[in-house]
C-alpha cells in the first residue's frame, strides 16, 4: 500500500479550481460526557495548547482531567445546544454557504469553500481531502481567528501541514494568519456595537472587550496575541469615538493555577459592580461565531458576577456571526489572498480552460505520457 495519497483517475490537463478551507476551533459531536471526553482528549493533547512534557501531561490529562471535566463541560454545552446542534458549527456552516455565494459571484473561475474544525468533526484532514478530490490545486486556508495565537492559528497550520505530508501531489497553499486590524473587520465590530446601542436607546457606563486568554508564559515567549487584542479594541474604540475611561480590555476562559494574561474578565466585572458601575456591555471580538465561551461564559456566568457584585444592567453583544458586513469582510480577505492565481484572473473563461486541457491531453498522448 502506498504511503502517499493520490488521485488514481487523474487525467492530464484536467480542470482545476481554487479551494477555501474555512476553519474554526471545533465542537463536540453532542453535549454528552462521552462526546466531551473524546473532544477534550484531542483538544488538550495538542502541544500547542499545553506545552508540558508529554509523559507528565499524559498522566495529568488521563489521570485527572478527563475523569472529571467531561461531565461539567457536557452540562455547559447542554445549556447552549440547539435543535440544529452546536451553535458554532451551525453558524460556521452558514458562513461557508454565504462565502461560497459571494466568491462564486466575484471569482472568474471555479471556487469551492468547505468547513473544517481543528478538533472534532469535520476534521482538517476531511476538509482538505474534499478539496483535493474536487481538483483544488490552489487552496487558501482561512482560520477564523482575527488575532493570531500559536494555540489557534499555528495549531491549524500544524494540522494542515501534517495531513499534507501524506499527500502525493501537494497543492499550492496560502494561509491567512490573522486580520485583527483589517478596516472592514473593525468597521463590522463598530457597527455591531453602535446598532446594539441604538436598538436599546442608551449607552452603557462601561464597554468591556473580552478576548479568550492565553498563559502569560506564552506571551512572554513571543506570542503576539495579547498585543493584537489590544490593537483591535483600540481601533474599535477610536472608530466609536469612545472616552478612554469608558472601555477596557480583559481576558476570559483561563484554566488551571498558572498565571494567564491579565486582567481577567470575571475579576473586572466584579470590580465594576462593586465600584458602582450600573451598566456594562461585553463584546468578544476574537470569536467569529458565538459558542460556549460567549453564550454561556460571557452571556450567563459573567452576567451573574456583575449583577451579584452590585451592577444593575448587563448585555452581551453577540459575535459578528452572519452579519452582512462581516461576511463581506471575510470574502474581501479571500479575494486579496487569491490574487495572481489563474482562476482569479478576470480574463479567465471556461472555454479557454477547456481548450487548454484538450491540448494538454493531446500532447501527453503524443509524448506517451500516462493519462
Amino acid at each position: 500500500m502506498s504511503r502517499y495519497q493520490g488521485k488514481t483517475d487523474y487525467t492530464h490537463g484536467s480542470d482545476e479550481q481554487i479551494g477555501v478551507l474555512l476553519t474554526n476551533l471545533g465542537t463536540p459531536d453532542a453535549p454528552t460526557p462521552s462526546a466531551l471526553r473524546r473532544y477534550l482528549a484531542e483538544f488538550l493533547w495538542d502541544p500547542r495548547i499545553v506545552e508540558l512534557p508529554r509523559p507528565l501531561w499524559w498522566l495529568i490529562l488521563h489521570g485527572s482531567i478527563l475523569r472529571r471535566r467531561p461531565q461539567r463541560s457536557a452540562e455547559a454545552y447542554g445549556s447552549i445546544w440547539t435543535e440544529a446542534g452546536s451553535p458554532l458549527l451551525e453558524t460556521t456552516l452558514e458562513q461557508r454557504r454565504i462565502l461560497q455565494l459571494l466568491l462564486s459571484e466575484r471569482v472568474a473561475g471555479p471556487v469551492k469553500v468547505v468547513v473544517a474544525m481543528r478538533y472534532g468533526s469535520p476534521s482538517i484532514g476531511q476538509g482538505l481531502d474534499e478539496l483535493l478530490a474536487a481538483g483544488c490545486q490552489r487552496i487558501v486556508v482561512f482560520p477564523l481567528y482575527p488575532q493570531y495565537s500559536a494555540a489557534t492559528t499555528a495549531s491549524t497550520f500544524d494540522a494542515v501541514s501534517s495531513h499534507l505530508q501524506r499527500v502525493r501531489w501537494i497543492p499550492e497553499i496560502r494561509f491567512i494568519t490573522g486580520y485583527h486590524s483589517e478596516p472592514a473587520y473593525i468597521e463590522a465590530l463598530a457597527n455591531s456595537i453602535r446598532e446594539h446601542w441604538q436598538r436599546r436607546g442608551t449607552r452603557p457606563d462601561r464597554l468591556l472587550f473580552s478576548f479568550h486568554g492565553i498563559p502569560h508564559d506564552a506571551w512572554r515567549k513571543g506570542d503576539p496575541y495579547p498585543c493584537q487584542c489590544q490593537a483591535t479594541a483600540r481601533l474599535v474604540a477610536q472608530r466609536l469615538e469612545l472616552d478612554e475611561n469608558s472601555w477596557q480590555v480583559a481576558f476570559q476562559s483561563r484554566i488551571g493555577r498558572a498565571r494567564w494574561v491579565e486582567p481577567y474578565t470575571d475579576v473586572i466585572l466584579k470590580e465594576w459592580g462593586a465600584a458602582g458601575v450600573e451598566s456594562a456591555d461585553v463584546i468578544c471580538p476574537g470569536f467569529a461565531a458565538d459558542c460556549l465561551e460567549t453564550l454561556e461564559e460571557i452571556g450567563r456566568e459573567n452576567r451573574r458576577y456583575f449583577l451579584d457584585a452590585g451592577g444593575k444592567n448587563y448585555d452581551y453583544i453577540p459575535a459578528l456571526n452572519l452579519r452582512t458586513d462581516h461576511t463581506e469582510a471575510l470574502a474581501a480577505l479571500v479575494m486579496r489572498h487569491i490574487q495572481g492565481w489563474p482562476e482569479a484572473d478576470p480574463e479567465w473563461v471556461p472555454e479557454k480552460r477547456q481548450s487548454h486541457a484538450a491540448a494538454s491531453r493531446e500532447l501527453a498522448k503524443r509524448q506517451g505520457a500516462v493519462s
